[in-house]
Parts: C-alpha cells; structure tokens; sequence
C-alpha cells in the first residue's frame, strides 16, 4: 500500500503520517481546554436534509474517549455537533445523556448546550425562548453536565434590544443553582445571530455583556467567545470582573497566542478545532505548563494553517472539515453526516485541509489516510 493520493489538479501528494504526540499523564493544569466535539452518524440511516438524525452512539462516544484520554474536556451538544445544522432536540438530549453518562464512568470534563432548538422555526415570543431554555438547562443538570447557555437563533428574531436579552438572561441566571458559561458566538458562525446582544455594533454588545456578567457574577463560570476577532476578545477579557470568570476562547484563528497571554491575563479554551488537533492541542498545553513557550510555539504552529482553512468562509460549514478529519485519522469509518452536510465542502478544498493535517503530524496512519482520500478523490472525478 502506498501514502501517495493524486489531489484535485493532478498534483501528487505523497502523505507522511503522525502519532508523534503521546498521550499526557494528566489534564493541564495551567489552563482549562475544552474540545468542540462532532457526531458521528449512522452511515446506513436516512441522514438526508431535513430528516431527524440517526447517530452512530457507539462511535460518537468512542471519539469523546479519544478527546479525554488526551486530558481534554468535551464540549458537548455546541455547534461542532450540527446543533441547528441538522442535529435535532431529542437527538440533541439523548447525546448529552449518554456523554455525561460517560464523562462519570472516566472522570472526564464536560460541559454542553443548552439552546431553545425544540422551538419551531420561525417567530416565538420572549416567553416562549425563556421557556425553552429552561427546559433544557433542566435536561443538562440532570445529565449531569455544566450548562453552556448557547445563543438563540430565536431571541436573537425576538429581541428588540439589549434590554430583552438581559431579561431574559437574568431569569435563567437568577434561578440557576450553579456557575454556568455563557456563550457569544459571532454572525460568521451563524448569520441568524447578528445583532446579538441587541446591537450590531459589537462595543454596544459586549457592553451588555459585560453588564449581564457584573449582575450575576456568581453564577457564571465564564463566557465562549467565538468572534474570530483577538484585540476584541483581549479587550473584553480584561473587563471581566476579577474573582474567577473565565473567557473561553472560541477564536479558531487566534487561540495559540489567546491562551498564551499576556501579562494581565489569558484565554481558557473551548474550541471546535481541538477536537480536530486534541494530540497537538494537549502537546502544547503540556509544554505551557512547563513553562516552556518554545515547544508550546512549534507545537501549535502548524496547526494555525490548518485552522483556518478548516473555518474559511463560509465558516459553518467547517463541521464538513472536522468530520473529513475524523474519517482520515481512523476515528470513524466512513465520511457521512447528519443532514447530509458532507457536502458542504469542495473536493478541493478537502484536499487542501488533508495536505495541512499531514503537515501538522494530525494523521497517525499515512496509509490509512491515503487510502481513504483516494477513494473519496476517486469518487469526485479524480482519477487516482
């Protein structure tokens, strides 16, 4: 068997493989790191577009093994998992039951969503969105997992302003009965998110939250920022209110020198392409414990290319990429997806994200790889 794939264009691309990067004896303890995870899905089911999701449980599961066993939490039911891109509610609640199920079983770290996507489609009131997201931080706590209060597509058609969104988040807060994480993910990800906040303008909007935090400081862990924007989300950190909340970078452009810091302060991690890159992630995080920035750099370098060519616009569809990974790397078995969305990608630019993860040591059987990547080129008209 050979490593050698013909890409999109005729060029020839001999794969080097990985596995360089060995598993750590503990979590990091400098930082905290959250990987975004996928679902894998049920390549035998009707995973077409508009169809409920069927899930390969066994599967899914192993691959959030795979995420601890590195020392990484898992980011349960976020946007990573085609939460509003094809994972429906009950597929949704089912997931974070069997996660945090177990998460228990290998004490590992978790966190997940809590949204208002058991709404249907289309306009509901501020009532009906509070509603909603109380019932699920209700499904999250009795799973067992930290509740990750996930922006609405809902609310963000519903508010008027920056006072509806606080009313809103301060019933949830108030009766909340610990810490939780808030979550800011930017129009980039989302389209239907603009004007979150209840401002475009995003100085007005992380004003507001920031007043939101300052309200109900004891009762959140930190806030996800997912804006791919570094000096704003520098500039929020250092608003944050001292005494423990965190911001969780979700910045998969800028998260090396994020979680690095400054002398004032530093980004913890919550992100979707850890769960791409877990072996280097938990790597670089090792060496930062140890003081030792040099390897931390060259670890993290060359995954920043493949970062963001993994999230390049559109940036939504970067679930394809993740879950073409996955499949290379040996994690699944085949290249399908909830929705159908495996075709949210180009052929070419797979091949591209398959050159930049061979280059960042991410795919630990070249042959393997190559294998799978000349059949999917094959499939897509490029004769191998």
């Amino acid at each position: 068997m050979t490593a050698e794939v013909v890409l999109p264009g005729g060029r020839r691309h001999r794969l080097t493989g990985g596995g360089g990067f060995a598993r750590p004896d503990a979590s990091a303890t400098s930082r905290i790191a959250y990987a975004a995870a996928h679902v894998v899905a049920d390549p035998g089911a009707e995973n077409v577009p508009g169809a409920p999701a069927a899930v390969d449980w066994d599967t899914t599961l192993a691959f959030r093994r795979h995420l601890w066993s590195y020392g990484l939490g898992v980011a349960e039911a976020m946007d990573t998992a085609q939460r509003g891109m094809g994972l429906d509610y009950p597929a949704t609640r089912e997931l974070i039951r069997r996660s945090a199920a177990e998460a228990r079983a290998v004490d590992g770290r978790i966190v997940a969503g809590v949204g208002t996507d058991q709404l249907p489609v289309g306009p509901a009131t501020l009532a009906a969105v509070t509603a909603a997201y109380a019932e699920q931080l209700d499904d999250v706590r009795a799973a067992g997992a930290r509740p990750v209060l996930m922006c609405s597509r809902h609310l963000a058609a519903a508010a008027r302003g920056p006072e509806d969104y606080l009313r809103v988040y301060d019933e949830l807060l108030s009766a909340a009965d610990e810490p939780v994480v808030l979550h800011w993910l930017g129009p980039m990800f989302d389209p239907a998110l603009t004007g979150y906040w209840g401002a475009v303008d995003l100085d007005l909007a992380a004003d507001t939250v920031i007043q939101l935090i300052k309200a109900h400081q004891s009762k959140v862990d930190g806030i996800k920022v997912s804006l791919l924007d570094a000096d704003r989300e520098v500039a929020l950190r250092r608003r944050l209110p001292a005494g423990g909340v965190r911001l969780y970078t979700g910045d998969d452009f800028h998260y090396p020198d994020l979680i690095r810091g400054d002398e004032v302060g530093h980004s913890d991690a919550l992100l979707g392409v850890f769960a791409a890159i877990a072996p280097a992630a938990a790597a670089a995080l090792a060496a930062l414990d140890r003081g030792d920035l040099t390897a931390y750099d060259e670890i993290f370098g060359p995954t920043v290319p493949l970062a963001r060519h993994l999230f390049a616009v559109p940036t939504w569809h970067y679930k394809t990429g993740i879950v073409f990974l996955a499949w290379l790397a040996g994690h699944q078995d085949h290249f399908t997806m909830v929705a159908g969305a495996q075709s949210g990608r180009s052929p070419a630019h797979l091949a591209t994200l398959l050159t930049l993860a061979d280059a960042a040591g991410l795919l630990p059987d070249a042959d393997l790889a190559a294998a799978r990547a000349r059949a999917f080129f094959t499939v897509a008209g490029v004769e191998q």
